[in-house]
This record gives C-alpha cells, sequence and structure tokens, in this order.
C-alpha cells in the first residue's frame, strides 16, 4: 500500500516544489529603493564632482613650536577669536627662572660698563698725587744722601759697597717715582676704550639672552593667527602638549564667515572645465537644499583622489584636480568637513569635440 501510493505521491509533490523552486528562484530580485534620494542634476550637460565644506581660510591645523604642560585653554570649540587672541598656554615656570638669571647678568654687564664709562673718579686722583710727591721726596732724599757720599775726600770714611748701595738706591727710587707717574697718567687718562667696546658688547649679548628667553615665554603662549572660530579643540588642562606635526592637530581654526566647497574634478573632465561656468551645489541627505557657488580659484596641481563618496563604480586609482567655490554661510545648515554634491555646467563632449575638428578644419584651409 505504502509502495503502491505513498511513494509515488511523495514524488510527484518533490518534482512540483522543485520546479515551484526554480521559477521563484529566477525572478529578478526588486530593486530596493534608496534611503535618501540622491541630488539630481541640474544641467543638461554638466560635471559632477564631490565637494568638502571648509573655512574660507581654509582649515588651520594649530601646533606649538615647544613642547610642554598645558596650563591654560581660555577658548572652547564654537569660540569666536580675533587675530592675537591666546588659543593655549603651556607651564613657562622654568623659562622664567632662566628669564631671571639672563636678567641679572645682563644688570651685572650694565653697572661694569658704566663703571668703565664713568672713570677716572675724582676721589682716585688725589691719593695717586700723595704717591707720585712721596716717591719724589724720597728720590730727593735718597739723592742727598749718595751726594754727600760722593763728597766724601777721604775714601777710607766710606766704603765703595756702601757707595754703590746707595746709587742703587737712588735709581730704585727713580724707578717708582716713574711708576707712580706713569699710574697717575693712567688714571687721569680714564677707561681704555676697547675695553669700554667689549663692556658694551657684553651688555648687547646680555640683551639679546634676555629677547630670546622673553621670546621662548611669550612663544608658549600658543594666539590665533586669523580672526575666525574654534572647528576643533584637543588640548585639555594638564595635557602634554607635543610640539611638531601631528597627526590628530591641537585646534583646528578656520574663518567661517563664507564657507568654501573643494570640488574634485575628475582628470577625465578637467579639459571640460570652465571657470565661468554654473555651479549648484546640494546637500547630501536633502536634494532640496542646494546653493549657488561662487568660483573662487582652481588649484593649479593635480592630486590623487583621496575624498571618496563610498559609492561601488568610483575609481579610486585616479587623479583629480581641485576647484574652490564658496557660498554664504546663512544659505544652507551646514558643518565644516561635510561632503555635497556639487554640479558644474559644462558643455557636452560630442559638441566640445565637433568645435575643435571645425576649428582645425578652419586653421588648415587658412594654410597656403
Amino acid at each position: 500500500m505504502i509502495r503502491k501510493y505513498l511513494l509515488p505521491l511523495l514524488a510527484v509533490i518533490g518534482v512540483i516544489f522543485s520546479i515551484y523552486s526554480v521559477i521563484v528562484s529566477n525572478k529578478p530580485a526588486p530593486v530596493a529603493a534608496p534611503v535618501v534620494q540622491p541630488s539630481k542634476a541640474p544641467f543638461g550637460s554638466y560635471i559632477a564632482g564631490a565637494g568638502i565644506i571648509e573655512a574660507s581660510t581654509e582649515n588651520i591645523a594649530i601646533g606649538t613650536p615647544l613642547s610642554g604642560i598645558v596650563t591654560d585653554v581660555p577658548v572652547k570649540v564654537g569660540s569666536k577669536v580675533n587675530i592675537g587672541d591666546p588659543l593655549f598656554s603651556l607651564d613657562e615656570r622654568d623659562l622664567r627662572a632662566e628669564l631671571t638669571v639672563k636678567r641679572a647678568a645682563l644688570q651685572t654687564a650694565k653697572e661694569k660698563l658704566t663703571r668703565l664709562e664713568s672713570l677716572p673718579r675724582q676721589e682716585d686722583i688725589p691719593p695717586a698725587e700723595a704717591r707720585v710727591k712721596a716717591a719724589e721726596a724720597t728720590l730727593a732724599d735718597l739723592k742727598h744722601q749718595l751726594d754727600l757720599s760722593e763728597s766724601i775726600t777721604d775714601k777710607r770714611a766710606i766704603s765703595i759697597d756702601e757707595l754703590n748701595r746707595r746709587r742703587y738706591a737712588v735709581q730704585a727710587a727713580e724707578a717708582r717715582l716713574n711708576e707712580m707717574k706713569a699710574q697717575l697718567m693712567l688714571l687721569r687718562a680714564g677707561a681704555w676704550k676697547s675695553d669700554i667696546e667689549v663692556a658694551k658688547a657684553e651688555v648687547f649679548s646680555a640683551e639679546a639672552q634676555v629677547k630670546a628667553a622673553e621670546t621662548n615665554i611669550e612663544r608658549l603662549t600658543v594666539r590665533a593667527p586669523v580672526d575666525g572660530e574654534i572647528l576643533q579643540l584637543n588640548v585639555r588642562l594638564g595635557e602634554f602638549a607635543q610640539a611638531g606635526s601631528l597627526q590628530k592637530p591641537l585646534v583646528i581654526l578656520g574663518n567661517l564667515d563664507r564657507l568654501h566647497v573643494r570640488v574634485d574634478i575628475d582628470e577625465n573632465d578637467a579639459w571640460r572645465f570652465k571657470r565661468d561656468a554654473r555651479a549648484i551645489a546640494f546637500v547630501r541627505g536633502n536634494r532640496e537644499m542646494k546653493a549657488q557657488l561662487r568660483y573662487e580659484r582652481t588649484e593649479p596641481y593635480v592630486i590623487p583622489k583621496r575624498s571618496l563618496t563610498g559609492d561601488s563604480i568610483e575609481r579610486v586609482d585616479t587623479r583629480v584636480m581641485q576647484a574652490v567655490y564658496s557660498f554664504d554661510r546663512g544659505e544652507l545648515p551646514v558643518y565644516v568637513g561635510q561632503q555635497m554634491d556639487v554640479f558644474i555646467e559644462a558643455p557636452p563632449v560630442s559638441d566640445v569635440s565637433a568645435a575643435k575638428i571645425n576649428e582645425q578644419g578652419k586653421t588648415e584651409r587658412g594654410k597656403p
């Protein structure tokens, strides 16, 4: 009974299920509706590119010229600053101590220079003159004794050694007198000019060292280079701020009075780009929000593509030309770093090719 009726029935059911599975699997899969409707090009012929919003001054990555512990951060994200406003400060105690030492050295050098320039002191001259007079009196006394000794007619009254000793005493007194007179002349002449120049050089060197220390202290307070707004703040009290180029900047600053859009134009479309062509940018996620763009400049250097949109057919092994446009900040509720879909009006490829062919034909006909 089972072999006669049940097994054939199961076989028929299996065949029917297989046929149904094949038919269902061959049906085309329904296309999933996009989460957000993509932007629609407003021009018949155009160049499309992804745009990145940036500040009109570009996004300035602020660092520090010296490393140190952060002691003050007077700004926060979104704060508006003017040129020269402090952004953050580093610990300056060691440089303050060094500055004190250098200022003391400067004061010492100045006092030395003042002392040399004030020479001779009037109170130093009378003692020097008195020493000259004392030396003259001593010399006169010794000469008188020598004359008395030489006037003795009896040579037995004084020995030759005693006579020579008095002659040498007179010569020594004359030498001391000359030395005292030279010292007096040197004292009256004041400081040597070369000594004054050396002292001035020492003062100049000490002043330069003080200014260098003051400059280093001033560099510990990082200030805003332009008027703008704090876009990102990656420095906090007590943290160690590293000098040099960092992968994550300490502060990102930019002027947002007018926003710029940096558009990547594929190198294959670069020859179609016209500076005076109309351009419109659409906000990602809402194609109804758009803004007319004003041309600012074109970067003359073509670079490898870095800004990726995530499209499955997007080429990443290409180079792009960057064109910069701008629009008023109040036109759209967008933020720096946000991507936009940008369409730039451009002539069709066929029209451009035909125009070039006609131009070449006219050139050839004009040749003799």
